[in-house]
């Protein structure tokens, strides 16, 4: 083989490597695969072409290039601690922590340039706007209903920026010491006062008690005298029943009865001492002897 077939041969071989190579680099740079976890932001002379998704992609060699690769996970801004004034004018720490995603990546690289600052900077501001609106107790009372406030706040205001906010929270609200003293005097005193108030209802309540006591021991007292009464009436109706219907020997006949039963009873005690009995009572005990012998 001469040098002309040689050299032929060579250059016929490089045009072939050539064109492989540039066939393999049209597929590398035509073809783009994207991570679950990402979106790949693809400009064209600058401009924007394209947001490729998670797969495969395919994008115009040598005129769309991939620009911005943007991870889609879920972040955590760090730990922020900024100071605020309620409504009542105390001064409190609040430290809050927020979650969030980016949703749409195109909006996000063009709009803004230092996402974490920007969203931390937004939601001190609408923190120190809210808890402005609020006194110190509501702030510690409506902590969850000052949370979603705050996270409706922060989606509006970064909606343009292509932004998801997935969490909002208050960690803590720190207080300093002179505050933290005055509410704890405050408090003190308000247990003490509530101490005094159970004190004194509980001595109300057995005042009451012991009035309810006396009340109800009148009532049956007076209720016992009533049914003495109504026995006694009862007893008079009777008595006056049986005059009314059998006259007056009926009662006579009632008067000598007790008095012989009297006798009888003083006869018969254990006593051996003589009794004198006047005349006009044993007058008296000889006619209910015969009015009892007159009725047998």
């Amino acid at each position: 083989m001469t040098e002309d077939q040689i050299i032929s041969l060579l250059s016929s071989n490089l045009i072939y490597i050539l064109l492989a190579f540039l066939l393999f680099l049209v597929i590398f740079k035509g073809i783009k695969i994207v991570p679950q976890s990402e979106q790949h932001v693809v400009e064209r002379f600058g401009r924007l072409r394209s947001v490729l998704g998670p797969g495969i992609n395919f994008i115009v060699p040598f005129l769309d290039v991939v620009r911005h690769k943007i991870s889609i996970l879920e972040r955590q801004l760090p730990n922020a601690s900024q100071d605020a004034i309620t409504k009542d004018n105390v001064l409190v720490q609040v430290e809050t922590s927020v979650f969030y995603r980016i949703t749409q990546p195109e909006k996000t690289v063009y709009r803004i340039r230092d996402v974490d600052a920007a969203i931390a900077t937004t939601v001190a501001g609408i923190v120190r706007a809210e808890i402005g609106k609020m006194d110190l107790d509501d702030v510690q009372a409506n902590r969850n209903q000052l949370i979603s406030t705050i996270k409706v706040l922060v989606e509006s205001a970064v909606d343009d920026w292509g932004i998801e906010v997935t969490r909002a929270e208050i960690l803590d609200v720190n207080l300093d010491q002179a505050t933290r003293d005055a509410m704890l005097q405050q408090l003190n005193a308000e247990r003490a006062r509530r101490a005094q108030v159970t004190e004194a209802e509980g001595k109300r309540r057995a005042v009451e008690l012991a009035a309810d006591a006396e009340l109800y021991a009148a009532q049956k007292a007076a209720e016992a005298r009533r049914i003495e009464a109504d026995a006694e009436a009862y007893a008079t109706g009777v008595v006056a029943k049986a005059i009314a219907d059998n006259g007056l020997e009926a009662a006579q006949y009632q008067v000598a009865l007790k008095q012989v039963e009297s006798l009888n009873a003083l006869g018969q005690g254990p006593s051996t001492s003589t009794v004198l009995v006047p005349a006009q009572a044993l007058e008296a005990f000889g006619n209910a002897f015969n009015m009892l012998k007159g009725k047998s």
